[in-house]
Formats: C-alpha cells, structure tokens, sequence
C-alpha cells in the first residue's frame, strides 16, 4: 500500500517574487501536494491569516515592506496565535534568530541554505519542533559551557509539576503563551506563571534559554508520573 506525503497550506510572505517562486519550488518537491499562498507585505499577511484559520505555517521575511525588525513577528503572532510562524530571511546574525525564537517564531530558516537541508527544517517545523540552524544550537550549546552552565539534570526535571512539564514541551515547539493556554485550556496568566516557574527551576535566566536547553528532552519520560 502507497504511503501518502501529508499536503499542507504554506503562505510564503515575502516581497521578492522571484524568492516567492524558488522557495514554491522547493516546498513543492519537499511536500508534494501542498497549497501554497503567497503576499509581498505585512499588511496582505494580517489580512490572509484573518480569514484563514487552517494555515499550516507561515514562511515570513524579515524585511519585507511592513517589517520593522521583529515587530512584525510579535503583531503576526498576536493577532493570529494558533498559527505557525517560521522567520525565512537573508539575516545570518545569531542574535536575531534566538530573539526571533523568543518572541514566538517556530523556526529561522536562512536563504543560504540548500536545497534539502530547507526541506528537512521545514519537516521539523511542521512536525511540530523548532528549528535553528545546526551552528546556532551548536554556538548556543558551546557558550553555556564556556559559562559553566550545566544541562538540565534530571533533579531539575523532576522538580516540575506535570503542568510545567506540559508547559515546557509546549514551548520547545514554539509555541506563544497564548497558544499554550489554549492547547492546555487553561488561562494565558496561569501559563505566564508556569513559565517563570519553570525558567527559576530549571536555573535559566529567559525563554530562549529554556527551550535550547530542553530541545534534546524525551518528555513522555517525565510525563508519565502523575
């Protein structure tokens, strides 16, 4: 029996229509089937994720007219939470790509990259991970040891609650508060506490922090107790 590749609905949001079309092509290769929307600015962005709850992920530039740093980001993620969002930009400064993380985007994606290796970060991303550049976790991974700064140790694990854990899975995936309250269906303030509950424990100074940290982490190991 033939195996089907999952078909998605990818908006690419970005102002070169030349960049539009080669990463079509790529997406089309990588995930056969796929529907594919397309806008050149923020404000065509808001309003397609308006009207279109089912988006699987958004690809989104950077400096696409509309853009302000990461401004653009935040509003796309407030104004539609339930919905993907993975930064695909020319920026190569590991910086932005953890503050892009931080501020709710499930992904950095370079225009460098080949061919494939888009394809893979993008099968991670709608998998439900976070994807960073290989570097950058390694770059992230190497200066918390130069820091002295330990990985989570099982102790700090266990010393979550189960909500915590649920939480903190949650934002291994990217996922904004907002999202999680509403995959946990508990109130976005309860997240927020949860959250700075879970950056004390586990000894990490913000968000970004925790989820480099827990990336590697088999939860369902920790989730199994009561």
């Amino acid at each position: 029996m033939d195996v089907q590749t999952p078909s998605y609905r990818i908006l690419i949001a970005d102002d070169h229509p030349l960049f539009r079309e080669a990463i079509s092509r790529v997406v089309g290769d990588g995930f056969p089937g796929s529907e594919l929307l397309e806008t050149e600015n923020l404000e065509a962005t808001l309003a397609i994720t308006a009207n279109e709850e089912e988006l699987d992920l958004i690809l989104l530039d950077l400096n696409m007219p509309g853009m302000s740093g990461l401004t653009g980001l935040i509003q796309l993620r407030n104004e539609a939470p339930t919905i993907p969002v993975a930064i695909i930009s020319a920026e190569e400064d590991k910086n932005v790509m953890l503050q892009a993380v931080s501020c709710g985007a499930v992904g950095f994606l370079t225009k460098s990259s080949p061919k494939e290796q888009l394809i893979k970060a993008i099968a991670q991303i709608l998998e439900g991970n976070i994807y960073l550049p290989p570097e950058i976790m390694r770059a992230s991974s190497t200066r918390r040891q130069e820091a002295g700064e330990r990985a989570i140790t099982s102790e700090q694990l266990e010393a979550l609650t189960r909500k915590q854990l649920q939480v903190l899975e949650h934002m291994t995936r990217g996922e904004s508060n907002k999202m999680i309250a509403y995959h946990l269906n508990i109130a976005e303030t309860t997240v927020k506490a949860h959250v700075s509950a879970i950056l004390r424990k586990l000894g990490v100074s913000n968000r970004v922090q925790a989820i480099l940290s827990a990336s590697d982490i088999d939860f369902s190991r920790y989730l199994r107790k009561p």
